[in-house]
């Protein structure tokens, strides 16, 4: 009896100990199929996401490619207006993902975008941009008014004109009054002769004045030429600094003016800053994008915002979006001088 029910023990005792790795192993079938399916449905959500981010570039592609108009951002000291303009077109390729190889296949459509009056890299202030069918409303940019804020400092006369060149020159300044100074601004009011500087984007023979003086060749100053300054007041004098609030047409030069200020009073005179204030119908205050908001979004909103301010026979009409399906961005961007129908176009992929 006794041997009996120890066999019997013995015999759950088997059974049970059997059963352990059977369970086992059901359970590691169990987590492995678990484990698939999870690792399944994270590819098919990596998928979508994937999917979605796609369709997403697309989209913001394909708003870029329709963008089309006038609008201004801000240029700040350092870069020059075409470093700023390549600055910008970079942002926005980024942003919008291209170019990229699915996009390489298809059909080519260009981008274009580009500045109307440059700035001096030492400048700051509102640079028109126009992007699309905006770049030929640019000219119109050229010969309109603008209105800058500078500071003179008197004493100094630099190669550049301003105070990013070599001193030249040194004369006195110490008996020079603000009542001077005021005297004086009349002669540059108004429809006047001003000769450009030599350190300018003027050409001679294909090649910009600066570039050449840059290389340490002999430059022959421009001719003269007619100019218009609508207004022209002293707003602050410390000497030896002065300050100038200038509105002026299109190829003024505002270091030429305080450089001739300078000679008028028997001294000399440099810049020593230079704000763009306001370029046509855009103020640096209110219409000029900083570059956190050069984003494609807030582009499309400057643009709508924008066309109100332009005259009708300017005003463009919005585009029809572009099919992206068969478009691939490729840039061009042109930049145009200050003299009135000059340009050069710089192509860039």
């Amino acid at each position: 009896m006794a041997a009996a029910e120890a066999a019997v023990v013995s015999s759950s005792l088997e059974t049970d100990t059997a059963r352990v790795p059977e369970t086992a192993g059901a359970a590691a079938a169990t987590a492995a199929t678990s484990s698939a399916t999870a690792a399944a449905a994270a590819v098919a959500a990596a998928a979508r996401t994937g999917s979605e981010a796609t369709a997403s570039k697309a989209a913001l592609a394909n708003k870029l490619l329709s963008l089309s108009g006038v609008f201004a951002v801000h240029k700040p000291k350092g870069p020059t207006s075409a470093e700023l303009l390549n600055r910008l077109k970079e942002k926005l390729l980024a942003e919008a993902g291209m170019p990229s190889p699915e996009w390489a296949k298809r059909k080519k459509q260009t981008l274009k975008i580009g500045h109307g009056g440059t700035l001096d890299s030492a400048a700051r202030g509102v640079l028109v941009v126009g992007i699309g069918r905006g770049t030929k409303m640019l000219t119109s940019m050229l010969s309109g008014s603008k209105r800058y804020t500078a500071i003179g400092e008197l004493g100094k006369a630099t190669d550049t004109l301003d105070s990013t060149g070599k001193v030249t020159e040194e004369k006195p300044y110490d008996k020079i009054t603000q009542e001077d100074i005021e005297g004086i601004l009349q002669k540059f009011t108004g429809n006047i002769m001003q000769v450009p500087p030599l350190y300018s984007a003027l050409k001679k023979d294909g090649q910009r004045l600066s570039t050449l003086m840059k290389r340490g060749e002999i430059v022959e100053a421009k001719p003269a030429r007619p100019v218009t300054v609508y207004s022209l007041s002293l707003q602050k004098f410390q000497p030896p600094f002065f300050t100038l609030d200038v509105e002026c047409g299109g190829g003024f030069y505002i270091r030429s003016l305080v450089s001739d200020i300078g000679k008028e009073l028997s001294s000399c005179a440099n810049v020593l800053e230079l704000t763009r204030t306001k370029q046509g119908p855009f103020t640096l205050e209110e219409h000029a994008l900083p570059e956190d908001k050069w984003t494609i979004d807030d582009i499309a909103q400057s643009l709508e915002h924008c066309s109100s301010l332009l005259p009708a026979e300017l005003a463009l009409k919005k585009s029809k979006p572009e099919e992206s399906n068969e478009q691939v961005l490729s840039c061009e961007y042109i930049t145009l001088n200050e003299t009135k129908g000059e340009e050069d176009i710089i192509k860039a992929s």
